[in-house]
């Protein structure tokens, strides 16, 4: 993984590396490998964000079909968008 630091501004660059690791589920991996896990503990977790995917992927599903309303977009106020001009 690699994020690059333009004009010396480390803290967005912590940021972009940040939301790169959260992304890849690094984080929540690192979280999980700090204690052991028990087998049948794993297989519950593993069950549990199965159905969690199958549920979401279904909702989109039925977005997409018009069976349900699309969700509303979020409006940032104030937020820049893009690179900024240089």
């Amino acid at each position: 993984m690699q994020v690059l630091v333009r004009d010396n501004n480390v803290d967005q660059a912590l940021r972009v590396l940040k939301k790169k690791l959260q992304r890849e589920g690094v984080l929540r991996e690192l979280k999980q490998r700090r204690a052991y896990e028990k087998p049948s503990e794993k297989r519950v977790r593993e069950k549990a964000e199965a159905v969690r995917r199958r549920r979401k992927a279904t909702r989109k599903q039925a977005q997409r079909e018009g069976l349900l309303p699309m969700p509303k977009k979020k409006i940032m106020i104030g937020r820049p968008r893009g690179r900024p001009a240089a």
